[in-house]
């Protein structure tokens, strides 16, 4: 199975993509990881490859054999496009940050002429309203918490929402984990049980 995890630096994709990793190792498959950082830490394009299997020899993922893509902003969901095979999967956030390379050139930036494409462009395609979700949650940090609900609920990363529930409850300091546990399970009722994986 292979997930690319894309967005903006600060948003968590690393964080997020360690806690799908954890997940597939505890049910004993091996797993790769890798990441692409962008210009800086706070604003540049981050991506993260998940590779997941019996065996699986390389970190990086070659373009158009990715399962998933997890975009955690619009147009950096736009942008990792190549990586999606024919019949893969596109989660997104519906909320845009705008990226560093557009405010440097001074470019204007139109979400929802991103999220059309996407709607456009592929033919499975789930947008997740983040924002509601985390305010509901009480911080905007869960975003990296909520898409990955979503993905365990779609069925497309191998397990189950309570298989990643237990990774939190390994992973998460005890302050925080109730707050990240209501985000998990706030995004895998985006989608309901009867989305077609």
């Amino acid at each position: 199975m292979n997930c690319i995890l894309t967005g903006v630096g600060g948003q968590g994709t690393i964080l997020a993509a360690k806690l799908i990793a954890d997940t597939a190792m505890a049910k004993g498959l091996q797993v790769r990881t890798a990441e692409t950082i962008g210009m800086a830490q706070r604003g540049g394009s981050v991506v993260s490859h998940v590779r997941i299997g019996e065996q699986v020899y390389s970190p990086l993922i070659p373009e158009k054999t990715a399962d998933l893509i997890i975009g955690f902003e619009p147009a950096e969901a736009v942008r990792a496009l190549r990586y999606l095979k024919e019949d893969g999967l596109v989660i997104v956030s519906k909320t845009a940050l705008k990226p560093a390379s557009a405010a440097l050139n001074e470019k204007a930036y139109e979400v929802s002429a991103m999220l059309t494409y996407l709607q456009e462009k592929v033919s499975k395609v789930i947008f997740v309203d983040t924002d509601s979700i985390c305010q509901k949650c009480g911080s905007p940090k869960v975003i990296n918490v909520v898409l990955p609900g979503v993905a365990a609920a779609s069925g497309r990363l191998g397990f189950t929402v309570d298989e990643l529930e237990a990774t939190l409850r390994r992973m998460l300091p005890e302050k925080i984990l109730a707050m990240n546990l209501r985000a998990l399970h706030e995004g895998a009722k985006e989608l309901g049980s009867d989305y077609p994986s």
